[in-house]
C-alpha cells in the first residue's frame, strides 16, 4: 500500500467500455497516493484494457460478466481491497484530483461521501437543461420521501467505506445505481456528507445515458425502495468542508 495523506487504503473503481481514448486523461488525474485501481471492462471492442495496463501496470482488471453501469460497479466493488472505495467515470467527466476531498470527508466521520454539482463550489460543464430539471425533480422527491437533504441525486462520483457495502446491498444493472446507493445509504442510517464536485464534459465518444429512459428507471427505483417496507432511520447529511 502507498504512503499517502490518509491512514485508510483507497481503491478507485472505474467502469469502462470503449474508453481507450479517454483513459490517458482520466488516469493522469488520479493521485499518486491511491493504493489500487480496479478497471471493470464491459467487453470493450477497442484497446481499453491494453491502454489501461500500459498507463498503470499495477492495474486490476475485472471483465464484466453482466451488462450495464450498475452491474459493472457492483462487480468492481466486489474486487476492491481498499478500506475506502471511490467510484469515478472513464469518460473524463469526473476529476480524480477531487478524490482527496471525498476521502477527507470519510476520514472526518462520514460513512458515505456523495458528490454534488449543485453544492457551493460544484458545477457542471455537461448537464443539459432537461437533465438538470429532471435531476432536481427526482432529488426533491427523494428528499420528501426519505427525509434526506440531498442537492444532487443522479451523479456518479461517490466514495464510501467498504465495510458498508453489505448495508447497501446493491442489486441493479443500470444508471439508477447512484440513486439506489443514495437511498439505501439513507435507509441504513449512514452518515452522509455531500462533497462539491465539478463535472467536466466527456472528452471522446458518445454517452450511453438516455435522459428519459434512465430517468424513468431512477423514478421507479425511488418509489419501489420507499414502499418495500424498509424503515427510514434518521440520517445525517452534511456538506463536507
Amino acid at each position: 500500500m502507498n504512503k499517502g495523506p490518509f491512514t485508510a487504503s483507497v481503491t478507485v473503481v472505474v467502469p469502462a467500455m470503449n474508453e481507450a481514448d479517454n483513459l490517458p486523461h482520466v488516469f493522469a488525474t488520479l493521485p499518486a497516493w491511491i493504493d489500487e485501481v480496479v478497471l471493470v471492462d464491459g467487453n470493450s471492442s477497442d484497446d481499453t484494457v491494453a491502454v489501461a495496463r500500459r498507463l498503470r501496470p499495477d492495474l486490476r482488471v475485472v471483465t464484466q460478466t453482466g451488462r450495464g453501469k450498475g452491474n459493472a460497479l457492483i462487480e468492481g466493488f466486489a474486487a476492491a481491497s481498499g478500506d475506502i472505495i471511490v467510484m469515478i467515470d472513464a469518460d473524463g467527466s469526473t476529476d480524480g484530483r477531487e478524490i482527496f476531498s471525498f476521502v477527507a470527508a470519510l476520514e472526518d466521520g462520514a460513512d458515505f461521501a456523495k458528490g454534488s454539482r449543485y453544492a457551493p463550489g460544484g458545477g457542471s460543464d455537461d448537464i443539459s437543461p432537461l437533465r438538470s430539471l429532471g435531476n432536481r425533480a427526482l432529488t426533491g422527491l427523494t428528499n420528501w420521501l426519505y427525509g434526506t437533504r440531498y442537492t444532487d441525486l443522479c451523479y456518479g462520483y461517490n466514495a464510501f467505506w467498504a465495510r458498508h457495502l453489505d448495508a447497501m446491498s446493491l442489486d441493479c444493472d443500470g444508471f439508477e445505481i447512484e440513486t439506489l446507493m443514495n437511498v439505501r445509504a439513507a435507509q441504513a442510517g449512514l452518515i452522509i456528507a455531500e462533497v462539491p464536485s465539478h463535472e467536466r464534459s466527456r472528452i471522446h465518444g458518445e454517452s450511453n445515458l438516455h435522459a428519459v429512459r434512465d430517468g424513468w428507471r431512477v423514478l421507479r427505483t425511488i418509489v419501489r425502495e420507499r414502499f418495500r417496507g424498509a424503515a427510514i432511520p434518521r440520517t445525517q447529511v452534511a456538506l463536507a468542508k
